[in-house]
């Protein structure tokens, strides 16, 4: 099931070109460690979470790339625009084999089951 997203058509030129275009080298960032790396970490500082699912990550021997926007009081907007592109609205976003597969309660069930390899 797909989430509802406002139709293309339903955007004047303008706002579309503004979102495509929406903090585009953070976004491109994203996509090419995504892409390039087995396991990645989408977080920020401060946020437990993120500390959490990396600790569980480095217990369970699992390798990954880190990528690191901010925190609380910086850099919202990148951060905002990785979200507007996943479609995932916290951090950390956690990435295997190039598919999103959630934050830290995803991660510890994906370690738990088995389904991330070292």
């Amino acid at each position: 099931m797909n989430r509802p997203v406002l139709s293309s058509d339903k955007l004047s030129p303008e706002v579309a070109a503004y979102i495509a275009g929406y903090h585009q080298k953070t976004v491109n960032e994203v996509a090419s460690a995504v892409t390039t790396n087995k396991v990645v970490v989408v977080g920020m500082g401060i946020n437990p979470f993120v500390k959490k699912a990396r600790a569980a990550l480095t217990e369970a021997g699992v390798t990954f790339k880190y990528l690191e926007y901010g925190n609380y009081f910086s850099m919202w907007k990148p951060r905002l625009a990785i979200k507007m592109w996943s479609g995932w609205p916290t951090f950390p976003q956690v990435f295997v084999d190039g598919k999103l597969i959630g934050g830290f309660k995803e991660t510890v069930a994906a370690l738990k089951a088995g389904t991330i390899a070292k």
